[in-house]
């Protein structure tokens, strides 16, 4: 009765009885209680017969539940299927109508219960390649433990990078807010496709600017790395674009410089593809340029001031699993 965490409720409860204990009658622990003497006569009983499990709430009678697990695992059934003609992805609204039975409120509580979010999207992509762990071993192997007396390169494109030209600036909202943004409307002025070389032991990037992503830019580029790094062995991690491959002849002529392919599909295993995102959202989004001259001007700045403070990423997955996605169902929950 003392402890100030308890309901009070039962506080109640216990000076009834307490009263009790002392001789005192039931109308007068009511009139003292401010309770009914119904109340008191209810747990005096209650405890005399049970002791201090009589004290506590019983279960209480009522419909049975209209809803249930087997309502729960319909509603997963439903989202495995597709949509109807029309739509692009299920809502709460068209689950309950393709039930015909359950309340759209107990659907979106269904939803809630499960963690299932009808609004959140998310993409993936499966490697199929069936030299996955090889490949992917070999990659790994060269970011953990990169051979003596050599240059291991992440090698790619940035195709199509756009200059664009759009009205940019700070905006102050009637709140007092203030915000950068741009205006909706905009100016082509051409694209250009960036090459990038990123050293994995120190981070840094060399590229150069090309009109097209053909063979021919691609062994170019191939031809300005082998000339940076003069007289030294180079290992180059590529993805399996068709323009990276078949190029023996030019192996041959460089037989310092051995190409190294990431499993298909998995190009995200190519440290290059996270400094492309790097440069796109510290350099290129919502940028303004007026022409394709003045977005490679900006690329080479921004890749000047990286290099002066680059640093290597650090890998620490040694092992790289082929996992599957695709065949799970809510269903199966």
């Amino acid at each position: 009765m003392r402890a100030p965490t308890t309901e009070q409720r039962h506080v109640l409860r216990a000076r009834i009885v307490l009263a009790a204990a002392v001789g005192l009658a039931t109308r007068e622990i009511g009139r003292d209680l401010d309770t009914t003497p119904t109340t008191v006569s209810l747990w005096r009983i209650r405890y005399a017969q049970e002791g201090l499990d009589g004290l506590e709430d019983r279960d209480r009678g009522g419909p049975p539940a209209l809803y249930g697990e087997k309502t729960d695992a319909a509603i997963r059934k439903v989202l495995d299927s597709p949509p109807p003609k029309g739509f692009a992805r299920w809502s709460g609204p068209l689950i309950a109508d393709a039930l015909g039975n359950v309340d759209v409120q107990y659907v979106w509580r269904s939803l809630r219960k499960q963690k299932i979010d009808l609004a959140g999207r998310k993409s993936w992509c499966e490697s199929n390649d069936p030299d996955f762990a090889t490949k992917a071993a070999d990659v790994v192997g060269l970011y953990m433990a990169p051979p003596k007396n050599a240059i291991v390169l992440c090698i790619d494109e940035k195709p199509s990078i756009q200059a664009l030209e759009r009205a940019q600036g700070y905006l102050k909202l009637p709140n007092g807010r203030a915000l950068t943004g741009h205006s909706h409307d905009y100016k082509r002025h051409g694209t250009t496709t960036l090459f990038a070389a990123f050293e994995v032991a120190t981070g840094k990037v060399k590229a150069a600017h090309k009109k097209r992503r053909r063979r021919k830019e691609f062994l170019d580029f191939m031809d300005e790395i082998v000339a940076t790094y003069p007289n030294r062995r180079l290992e180059v991690i590529l993805d399996n674009l068709n323009t990276h491959r078949k190029n023996d002849d030019w192996l041959k002529r460089h037989p310092r410089v051995t190409f190294h392919y990431t499993p298909t599909r998995a190009s995200w295993l190519n440290q290059v593809e996270g400094w492309f995102s790097i440069l796109q959202g510290q350099s290129l989004t919502g940028a303004s340029f007026t022409s394709v001259a003045q977005v490679k001007e900006h690329i080479d700045a921004f890749i000047k001031a990286y290099n002066e403070d680059a640093e290597p990423f650090v890998w620490t997955k040694s092992k790289v699993h082929q996992r599957r996605v695709k065949g799970r169902r809510l269903r199966d929950l």
